[in-house]
């Protein structure tokens, strides 16, 4: 789904999984420095939103996922996965109840498989799952920001700033009031340094929450029955996850950055080195320079000099080994 922003002055459109909004708009570190200081918003119009009414809605979502739900209060905002029989991540939901809805924006491509898993769960609860994303957009507004939200749109606020669940047709005339525009590497970026993973990118088909730093934030450990759970409670009562997450500090020199996916070895072992892990995502900040998130083995020290490619890296603990 293409956004009508991508016609705004300066627009490079995203590649990948952003495709359909903006990656900038023609200054990569000032759309940054913006939102760090509270001003502008973000098109994240590609995302999915979907929806879940009925007097059942929250009592239902607490047997689903991992979050506690059936407390939840109107306005509150929280997060939440859907896991695997393994405790897998398989999805990831950025939530809000409106007192009569709960509203979930969702990584682009998901959706689909989402709605039927959900509606494949309904059974004899009352409760209606619809996909929401043709007639509404997600529109962030960064930490800070003192913009006026129109009337009558759900917001999800966080301490990283909030969620607008703004009608898609209303998109252009947000943007002329609200201006000035950052585009998606902007607000991966603050992200990124935040070390705030993101479902396919740090995550991959065998990634479990402990892993990537999502337990208190997405997975209530005190809460009831869910699909994946027990591999999450055998973790935090006996033992520890295969791999951690990480915050990277690359080389400023090199021209291009390592990309999702590229090998992490220790600098001493070389590029002939065995691999350690991977880059997850790697972003240009406008004061830290090049940083990155990656998975390493939990073994691997913690203060190791390490090499992504062929770009040296400084490691800061994210989840402890």
């Amino acid at each position: 789904m293409k956004s009508p922003l991508l016609s705004l002055p300066g627009a490079v459109a995203a590649e990948g999984r952003d495709e359909g909004v903006a990656a900038h708009y023609g200054d990569l570190f000032r759309e940054q420095r913006a939102l760090a200081d509270g001003h502008g918003f973000v098109d994240l119009s590609h995302r999915g939103v979907v929806t879940v009414t009925g007097d059942d809605r929250l009592s239902w979502l607490h047997l689903l996922v991992t979050q506690h739900m059936t407390d939840l209060a109107p306005g509150q905002a929280t997060e939440a996965l859907i896991l695997s029989a393994n405790g897998h991540i398989e999805h990831a939901l950025y939530l809000v109840d409106d007192g009569e809805t709960v509203w979930a924006h969702v990584e682009p491509g998901t959706r689909e498989e989402l709605v039927a898993y959900l509606e494949s769960m309904k059974f004899f609860y009352r409760v209606e799952v619809a996909d929401r994303t043709d007639d509404i957009a997600v529109v962030h507004l960064p930490a800070g920001s003192i913009a006026e939200v129109p009337e009558g749109v759900v917001v999800r606020e966080t301490p990283h700033g909030r969620d607008l669940f703004l009608p898609r047709a209303d998109l252009e005339s947000f943007a002329g009031s609200h201006g000035p525009a950052a585009g998606v590497l902007a607000y991966e970026a603050l992200r990124v340094e935040a070390h705030r993973p993101r479902l396919g990118f740090e995550t991959d088909h065998r990634t479990i929450p402990h892993e990537v730093g999502l337990i208190g934030s997405a997975v209530h450990l005190q809460k009831g029955c869910y699909r994946g759970q027990e591999t999450v409670a055998r973790v935090q009562n006996l033992g520890k996850p295969p791999r951690r997450l990480v915050f990277l500090h690359l080389d400023g020199s090199e021209v291009l950055l390592p990309g999702h996916g590229t090998p992490l070895r220790l600098a001493a072992d070389g590029e002939e080195g065995r691999q350690l892990g991977f880059v997850t995502s790697s972003v240009r900040h406008h004061e830290l320079g090049p940083i990155a998130l990656a998975l390493v083995k939990r073994n691997v020290p913690v203060d190791a000099p390490l090499i992504a490619g062929t770009t040296a890296a400084a490691q800061e603990t994210v989840v402890e080994p």
